[in-house]
C-alpha cells in the first residue's frame, strides 16, 4: 500500500542575510546582494543564482552569500548543489542562524534521510517541542524504513496537532509497519473521529487485523473501505488478496478485476487475477494475462510458475518445463517449482529426473522446517504457540 506523503509536510524556511554586512562592504559591479534579491522576488531564480555566484566569487570567506546561493538552488530543486553550498557555508560559519536547518531540509528533499537525521537531530534535542523538526526527522526515519522510530516521533507531532488527518494517517502506517497494532487501532479511531468515511483508515485497520490473524475482521474492514470509496487505490486489491488467501477465488478474481479497472497498470492485481484464473482452471484467460505480464516484467516467480501450470494443463510440456525452470532460478529456495517439475517429469515417463526434482523438494522443505524451528526456539513458549502459524509444503 502506498503512503502518499510527498508534499504533505512542506515547511517554509527563510534564511535572512545579515544587513549590516551588506551595508559596510563595497561589492563589485559584477554582482550584488540587492540585485540578486530583486531577481529572486521577480521569480528569476536562474539569474539570481548567477548573481549570488558572482558575490561568492568576490567574497569567498563570507558564509552569507554561500547560504543564500544554497537557498536559491534549493528553490529550483537543485538539491545536490544546494547541499554543497550550505556545507561550504557551514565550514565558514557553523553557528549561522538557520543554516543547519536548511541543510537538513535540503538533504530531506534530496531523499538522503540518514544525513537529514544527522543534521537535524542536534537541533531537535535543543528544541524538543519544535513541531517541524519532529515531523521532518520522523519522516526521515520513515523513509529509511525505521518505522518504530518514525512512529515515536509522529505520535508526538500528532498529539500537538490532533486535527491533522494526513499526519494521523502517516502515523498509522508507521505503527502498522512496525507491528504496533494497538497504535494502529488507536489512530484509526482518531481518524474516524475526523473523517467517518475514511477508506484509507478502514484499509489500515484491515491490514492490522490481518496481521493479528483476524481474517474475518480484516475482510470486514476492507469491505467498509470499498463502500466508502471504491476508487481508493489498492482497496479492491487488498480485499481480493484477503479472499485469495481464504481460497475464495471467484470472489477474489472480481476484486482483482475491479482494481485493474481502476488502475490498468496494477501489476500485482493482474498477477493475482491470473493466479485466481489458474486456481479455477480457466487456463485460456490466465494464459492471455500472464503473457501480457511477461512483457511488462519477466522477473516474477509466480508469473512463471502459473504459466508453467497453464502449459502443463494444455499439454505443452517443454514450454511448461521452461517456465518452471525460470521460476526455480528466480526463487532458488522455493520448493514449488521443483515439485511441479517432478510431477511433470513423472507424467512424461522421465522417472530419474522426476525423482531428482522430488529430492530437491524434500531438501528445500527440510531446510525451511529447520529455519522455522530455529525461529521458534528463540521465542517464549506462549508467543511461539500463539503467534506462529503453520506453513504448508507441497507433497509428493
Amino acid at each position: 500500500m502506498r503512503v502518499r506523503v510527498a508534499g504533505r509536510h512542506k515547511i517554509v524556511f527563510v534564511l535572512a542575510l545579515i544587513a549590516s554586512s551588506r551595508a559596510h562592504v563595497a561589492l563589485p559591479q559584477s554582482g550584488s546582494p540587492e540585485h540578486a534579491i530583486a531577481l529572486e522576488r521577480q521569480g528569476k531564480l536562474g539569474e539570481a543564482e548567477a548573481e549570488w555566484k558572482a558575490v561568492v566569487k568576490e567574497h569567498p570567506s563570507s558564509a552569507e552569500p554561500l547560504a543564500q546561493l544554497g537557498l536559491v538552488e534549493a528553490k529550483q530543486e537543485h538539491y545536490t548543489e544546494a547541499i554543497a553550498s550550505y556545507k561550504r557555508a557551514m565550514v565558514l560559519n557553523p553557528k549561522m542562524p538557520g543554516l543547519r536547518l536548511n541543510l537538513g531540509l535540503a538533504y530531506f528533499k534530496a531523499g538522503d534521510y540518514k544525513e537529514t537525521i544527522q543534521e537535524l537531530d542536534p537541533l531537535l534535542k535543543a528544541q524538543p517541542d519544535d513541531q517541524r523538526l519532529t515531523i521532518l526527522i520522523g519522516m526521515a526515519h520513515y523513509g529509511l524504513g525505521q518505522y518504530a522510530a518514525a512512529a515515536s516521533l509522529l505520535q508526538q507531532a500528532s498529539a500537538r496537532d490532533p486535527q491533522n488527518l494526513n499526519l494521523l494517517l502517516t502515523l498509522a502506517h508507521s505503527c502498522l509497519l512496525s507491528n504496533q497494532y494497538p497504535c494502529v487501532l488507536d489512530a484509526y479511531h482518531r481518524i474516524i473521529g475526523l473523517n467517518a468515511e475514511s477508506a484509507e483508515a478502514d484499509m489500515l485497520v484491515g491490514e492490522a487485523l490481518d496481521e493479528m490473524k483476524d481474517a474475518d475482521g480484516a475482510i470486514r474492514e476492507f469491505r467498509a473501505a470499498e463502500a466508502a470509496n471504491p476508487k481508493e487505490p489498492n482497496v479492491h486489491f487488498g480485499l481480493g488478496y484477503l479472499l485469495w488467501k481464504k481460497t475464495q477465488y471467484p470472489e477474489a478474481a472480481k476484486e482483482f478485476q475491479a482494481e485493474v479497472d481502476n488502475d490498468p497498470q496494477h501489476f500485482q492485481a493482474m498477477l493475482y487475477l491470473a493466479d485466481s484464473d489458474v486456481q479455477m482452471n480457466q487456463f485460456d484467460d490466465a494464459k492471455a494475462l500472464l503473457k501480457k505480464l511477461e512483457k511488462i516484467d519477466a522477473k516474477s516467480t509466480k508469473e512463471h510458475l502459473d504459466l508453467g501450470i497453464v502449459y502443463a494443463n494444455q499439454g505443452e510440456n517443454q514450454a511448461a518445463l521452461a517456465e518452471f525452470q525460470k521460476a526455480s532460478m528466480l526463487a532458488p529456495t522455493d520448493a514449488n517449482p521443483h515439485w511441479r517439475m517432478g510431477r511433470l517429469y513423472r507424467a512424461m515417463g522421465r522417472r530419474a529426473e522426476s525423482q531428482a526434482e522430488f529430492d530437491k523438494t524434500k531438501t528445500l522443505n527440510r531446510a525451511e522446517d529447520q529455519k522455522l524451528l530455529k525461529i521458534m526456539s528463540t521465542l517464549p513458549a506462549s508467543k511461539s504457540a500463539a503467534g506462529t502459524s503453520q506453513t504448508s509444503s507441497p507433497s509428493q
